[in-house]
């Protein structure tokens, strides 16, 4: 998700370190008048420490690290990475200067992905300012950017599209609104042409487009009137929701009940009465079947122009027994409009619809030769669902004649955020899969790029009753044998409501990512799939918790549990600085630094500390593959929570590198590690053991509108003990701690 525009009015209360550090003081001064035994502490100078929780416990930390037992093997240089999305206008410039760039980069991850805004906005991305237009007479039409070396593309933009049918979005698009209740009967909206006969090869009954008309609030119909453009529906059904909950959002939750069956429609203004008229409904829907193939007015001569379904206006309300017709719907050239959805939109537009306050989407060849991408092969995106094949054909052209590296490509955009059916999105992706290996056969390419969920994206059932998404679309693929087309599933992670997040909140992050992993697996993506993570944070909502030391150690336990409990590429977002400014709880950034307007970097966040602790400390990048390893600790709360999770790598150099994330708000805790390395051998770190900390009694977050900053922000705590077997080391309270060190074997 693309930092939305929220309400933030709503919130509740958090525990915030400044205030648990007063509390643990206070607790501290009472343990030491009643007890002789205080807190230990670890000393560069000292042999090993033996430190507590309460009453000098020691956690065991159990590594399983016999060989046949490793998780995983992997390249820092591809599983962790970063990303750069959409910019405001303006800050390309200021974004991608050296010493910004130096300062991104200085964060520690390794590839980028590109995230590709413009899609999320109802527009059709020019990734290609250059290009030419399907009605070159009047710059409209269907634009294909220029696969032709020229000048370097240091900007590209979206051009809304004219014929949109959404009221609201995903996006930040300033003209965002449906032409069906714009009030304008020359507008209209338009279906996706690529989703019809002409070009998938099945009946239009396999991709039936639709409509929802959301009335507010449950209302008495009994008239609907369609004012259809060309082409129109010869084969459709009207229908109203049974149930209470939205039926985009809670497709389960209610079925779609017939109100009218056409099967002669005539275009026009046509008016349907309902002889049976039903209870009080909030939402109608238009199922449209089979097209009339007519042409619209747009290009007479191109074939697109004739196929799918177009709609200038609707209206519905009640009828008197004088035929006088009472309207329901606010017909508004805004999003005060009365709100509707529609399955697709056809790409059309002209070069008169460019909107150039809607952001800067970053030129291929600024992105490639700035230096963002770590001189990395790069993950980018082709615009699928508002674009043609041709032109996605000609951008991945355009990149492998420049000799740009490509890791991966994402297919569109959150097709699941714009309430696209899994069949439509499965017959774009092999036509637009079919055009790009036409150009390389060897590209990986992968999708759908879902929205942060953490459960099973659903959608109205089929008629087999399926309702999973992925599992829909992945069957779709096998049933077309295309399922090789698909190289990995990526996804975006937003666990939390901006606005709820408290601090029990840490200990779900590792059942959340293993949640949604299995559910992906269990929709059918193949085990050889890889499953990437293309866009993270805590949240899709601006946030004071980002900035808190929460965002450190979430961070640190999202990237080490995706990783073991299934993921394979993991990459944060965002890489560059932006300004800060207020949200849910307080003011906050989404990045790695504590920036103005001007970019001007005044402070590090807590997240950009957890990076390098995971970049530079648990990891290696540049250094080979790394084995990775299963940990447990058995170290709860009274409410049952782990207070300790571990990550134990080892690197390719042969030591070994354990993350441990310390999740007590309170309490330091001591653990002394234990690899078990099978046939009844124990191992324990040996000879020197570096630990780098970096928790609360480093960093703590001052919300003070426009000069909240960190009070302290003191670097990571890099000490140097001794191991041995009976060593035990102390995770200072709410830290972030890597031990890195060599281990000997113990018989036991």
């Amino acid at each position: 998700m693309k930092h939305r525009n929220l309400s933030y009015a709503r919130t509740k209360t958090m525990r915030f370190v400044s205030r648990d550090i007063l509390v643990v003081l206070f607790f501290s001064l009472f343990v030491l008048a009643n007890n002789s035994t205080s807190f230990g502490q670890q000393t560069s100078t000292g042999s090993s420490s033996t430190s507590n929780s309460f009453h000098d416990a020691i956690t065991t930390i159990h590594v399983d690290a016999i060989p046949s037992h490793v998780i995983k093997s992997f390249d820092p240089d591809v599983a962790l990475g970063t990303s750069i999305d959409i910019l405001p206008q303006g800050f390309v410039d200021k974004v991608y200067t050296p010493a910004i760039l130096k300062e991104s980069l200085s964060a520690g991850w390794g590839p980028i992905t590109y995230r590709q805004n413009t899609e999320l906005q109802g527009a059709a991305w020019h990734w290609n300012p250059r290009g030419t237009w399907s009605d070159a007479a009047h710059q409209s039409g269907y634009f294909t950017g220029s696969a032709e070396l020229g000048e370097p593309i240091r900007h590209s933009a979206g051009y809304p599209l004219p014929h949109r049918g959404n009221t609201i979005g995903d996006g930040h698009s300033r003209s965002k609104y449906s032409r069906m209740t714009d009030g304008d009967p020359r507008s209209y909206w338009k279906s996706n042409p690529y989703l019809t006969s002409k070009f998938t090869g099945e009946d239009d009954s396999v991709h039936p487009q639709w409509v929802i008309l959301d009335l507010g609030a449950a209302e008495k119909v009994d008239t609907l009137k369609i004012d259809w453009g060309n082409p129109f529906a010869r084969n459709y059904v009207v229908q109203y929701w049974n149930g209470e909950k939205k039926p985009l959002s809670n497709p389960a939750a209610g079925a779609w009940i017939a109100l009218r069956i056409v099967n002669d429609g005539r275009g026009g203004l046509e008016t349907l009465r309902f002889t049976a008229p039903p209870a009080p409904a909030r939402y109608i829907r238009i199922w449209m079947m089979q097209s009339s193939n007519t042409a619209g007015r747009d290009d007479l001569r191109d074939p697109r122009s004739s196929v799918g379904y177009a709609i200038r206006e609707l209206y519905a309300g009640s009828s008197g027994p004088g035929g006088e017709f009472v309207d329901l719907l606010k017909h508004a050239p805004d999003g005060g409009q009365t709100v509707v959805h529609a399955s697709s939109v056809d790409p059309w537009h002209s070069a008169a619809d460019l909107d150039p306050q809607a952001g800067d989407q970053t030129g291929m060849d600024l992105f490639y030769t700035s230096g963002i991408t770590n001189h990395l092969p790069a993950m980018i995106p082709i615009a699928m669902l508002y674009s043609t094949p041709e032109d996605a054909a000609a951008q991945i052209a355009y990149v492998e004649k420049r000799g740009y590296p490509i890791s991966y490509v994402e297919m569109g955009e959150e097709p699941d955020g714009q309430k696209m059916l899994p069949e439509d999105y499965g017959a774009l992706y092999l036509q637009f899969a079919t055009a790009l290996h036409k150009v390389d056969p060897k590209l990986k390419l992968g999708g759908p790029i879902f929205e942060g969920v953490n459960e099973d994206i659903q959608v109205w059932p089929d008629s087999r009753g399926r309702v999973s998404w992925l599992g829909r679309f992945v069957d779709y693929l096998k049933e077309h044998g295309r399922l090789a087309d698909l190289s990995f599933v990526s996804f975006e992670h937003y666990p939390f409501p901006p606005c709820d997040i408290t601090w029990s909140d840490l200990y779900r992050e590792p059942e959340l990512t293993e949640g949604i992993l299995k559910i992906w697996r269990a929709d059918g993506v193949p085990a050889n799939v890889p499953l990437v993570n293309t866009e993270s944070n805590i949240s899709w909502g601006l946030t004071q918790p980002m900035t808190d030391i929460f965002a450190a150690l979430w961070l640190g336990d999202s990237v080490g549990s995706f990783l073991t409990l299934g993921g394979d590429i993991y990459y944060h977002s965002p890489i560059q600085p932006e300004p800060i400014r207020s949200g849910c709880r307080g003011w906050s950034t989404y990045g790695n630094f504590v920036a103005d307007e001007n970019l001007n970097i005044h402070a590090y966040t807590s997240q950009y500390h957890a990076s390098r602790m995971i970049n530079l400390e648990w990891v290696k990048h540049g250094a080979g593959s790394h084995q990775l390893f299963s940990a447990s600790s058995d170290l709860k709360d009274g409410a049952g929570h782990v207070l300790i999770t571990a990550y134990p790598v080892q690197l390719p150099d042969g030591q070994w590198s354990v993350m441990v994330i310390n999740k007590d708000q309170s309490n330091p805790h001591g653990v002394r590690l234990v690899f078990d390395a099978g046939t009844g051998t124990k191992r324990s770190f040996s000879g020197p053991v570096t630990i780098v900390s970096f928790g609360s009694e480093q960093y703590v977050w001052r919300s003070e509108g426009v000069d909240s900053h960190p009070d302290p922000n003191l670097l990571p705590v890099t000490t140097t003990v001794q191991g041995g077997e009976n060593s035990s080391f102390t995770l200072p309270k709410s830290s972030l701690n890597v031990l890195r060190g060599r281990i000997e074997s113990t018989a036991r």
